[in-house]
């Protein structure tokens, strides 16, 4: 009995760390993404922005995915920002846009 309650215990104390820790690396690589666009996009309106979560590529390597909605000459534009970095370093290895 004293062992399934600590497993708990201790579940429940790393759990917010972890969470914690995707939070973080989810707000600094949207900065990054928010940068990109704004200097592709100079003078444009960043109207809307969603993160769309995260994809493992290797055992170190992982993409974030940024949705942002641009309008450009009066007309809406889908852009997606793709940031790989390394989850060993936190270095950004590549980042990628798509309209």
């Amino acid at each position: 009995m004293k062992k399934p309650l600590l497993i708990i215990c201790l579940l429940s104390i790393l759990f917010p760390c972890l969470a914690n820790a995707t939070e973080v690396d989810y707000k600094k690589f949207g900065r990054i993404a928010s940068v990109v666009v704004k200097e592709d996009y100079p003078g444009q309106a960043v109207k809307d922005y969603h993160y769309l979560g995260r994809k493992q590529l290797t055992s170190e390597k992982v993409s974030d995915t940024f949705e942002f909605t641009v309008q450009e000459n009066n007309r809406d534009k889908r852009v997606l920002i793709i940031v790989v970095h390394d989850l060993a370093n936190e270095k950004t290895l590549n980042i990628t846009v798509h309209e």
